[in-house]
């Protein structure tokens, strides 16, 4: 009897413990504030210094901030004065603006639409170029947009949101939105239509164009900016990345809309002269396709660096990227990758002057310094942040990171990186924002 009496109890022990187990999946992995880069670091020391998420409200330490709101964070932004900081939550509709100083939340900004607000809807608009949309679908305009991904125009006045979908939208194939934030009031001063599944969204230096690269059907689409004012801005360009992809999906069945995307196009990146616009293809065969401003003609597609191309960044002549499944950074000279495009006269040319660092699996964001000397990588699947000197391209510090790093950005004077992480299916993690203090040694 006392033998059962046993079983049972250890039965019993063993399910709470499976169910507590269960319960605190998203802790795993986690790192204390404190935790620094490793003892190899020979140019850059990195320290955890600061984290708000939505995992853990018990036992916080001082700079621990415990905020239910914070939900699949995707990316990060600094205001162009560096005084703030804008954090996209993907599945909690909403952007948080934060104090760079004290991490102090200042609002959330919402996007969520209803009667109420068709005065930020140009003639109450919502759909651009030839895009249908859904048949029975009433009041196109009341819905809930998932923040994506931001940049920013007119010297830092305006913000620009994309929603990788509309909530009433299940598979992604409708025209979704952007919405364009000012950064003195951190309102919603306008929201756009857009094709399907933006996800990344580009401003050319010369403040005449804002980009949107359609994940969902293979376009891009260009915004002419040169207005001072939201309700002014209007498309003029509807461009295609190869053959553009009809989509018509059974409402009634789920689609993976992150694999089902044609050429999956994400890094999007004007030249610093703004005469030309790349867009990254993550998918398919790969490769960056080239744009010239002037008429926004494609020059064709460059293909030779590492597979699955996910971010680009452009500073001064050199380009940047990553290649998230093979887990690689590389770097060329973006001028003479242009020129020998343009010389070779082929829509599909092999440009082979690329130079590379391994920093692992995953290899999402990338920043980079503005005296181009380190290059920050968020490596996903194993859950670091790397650092790679630009000049040899090898790795001279890292991290680890919380499950798992996805979007990060630098302070304006480079000593803070905020890096954002996103939870995985029956993984855990994600639902936080951390706070990285650098000392370049």
């Amino acid at each position: 009897m006392n033998n059962l009496k046993f079983i049972f109890a250890l039965a019993l022990t063993f399910a709470a413990s499976t169910v507590l187990f269960a319960q605190n999946r998203s802790f795993l992995g986690r790192n204390p504030l404190g935790t620094e880069s490793d003892e190899g670091a020979s140019a850059v020391k990195m320290k955890l210094v600061a984290r708000t998420q939505s995992f853990n409200s018990d036992d916080l330490l001082k700079h621990d901030h415990y905020d239910q709101a914070i939900n699949s964070p995707k990316s990060v932004i600094f205001s162009s004065d560096g005084m703030k900081y804008y954090v996209n939550s993907l599945e909690g509709y909403t952007t948080h603006v934060f104090e760079t100083q004290t991490h102090k939340k200042l609002s959330d900004i919402k996007h969520k639409f209803d009667a109420d607000d068709k005065k930020l809807f140009l003639n109450n608009e919502y759909t651009v170029f030839d895009y249908e949309q859904k048949e029975g679908q009433e009041n196109y305009n009341h819905f809930s947009g998932k923040p994506v991904e931001s940049c920013l125009s007119h010297n830092g006045k305006y913000l620009w949101v994309t929603y990788y979908r509309r909530d009433w939208d299940n598979n992604a194939q409708y025209p979704s939105a952007l919405a364009i934030i000012d950064t003195e009031t951190d309102k919603i001063v306008r929201v756009m239509p857009t094709g399907p599944l933006p996800k990344m969204i580009a401003a050319s230096p010369d403040n005449k164009y804002i980009c949107v690269t359609h994940w969902g059907d293979n376009t891009v689409a260009i915004i002419d900016i040169e207005s001072d004012l939201p309700f002014e801005f209007k498309y003029t360009k509807h461009l295609a990345v190869g053959e553009r992809i009809v989509l018509s999906y059974d409402e009634n069945v789920e689609i993976d809309r992150d694999n089902d995307c044609g050429h999956c196009l994400r890094g999007t990146v004007f030249t610093e002269n703004s005469k030309h616009l790349l867009v990254g293809r993550m998918g398919g065969a790969g490769g960056i396709t080239v744009f010239q401003t002037s008429d926004f003609k494609s020059l064709g597609t460059v293909q030779g660096m590492k597979a699955n191309v996910r971010h680009l960044e452009i500073v001064g002549n050199n380009l940047y990227l990553s290649s998230n499944r093979l887990g690689y950074v590389q770097k060329c000279n973006v001028d003479d990758m242009i020129l020998s495009l343009k010389n070779s006269q082929k829509s599909i040319y092999t440009f082979k002057r690329w130079k590379s660092a391994y920093v692992g699996i995953g290899a999402r964001t990338i920043s980079v310094t503005k005296d181009r000397k380190y290059i920050f990588a968020a490596v996903n699947n194993e859950k670091k942040i790397v650092v790679v000197r630009s000049s040899d391209m090898k790795v001279v510090s890292k991290i680890n990171a919380d499950p798992y790093p996805v979007g990060m950005a630098l302070s304006k004077y480079e000593t803070r990186l905020m890096v954002t992480a996103q939870g995985k299916g029956g993984q855990g993690g994600g639902n936080s924002v951390t706070i990285y203090s650098i000392e370049y040694l």
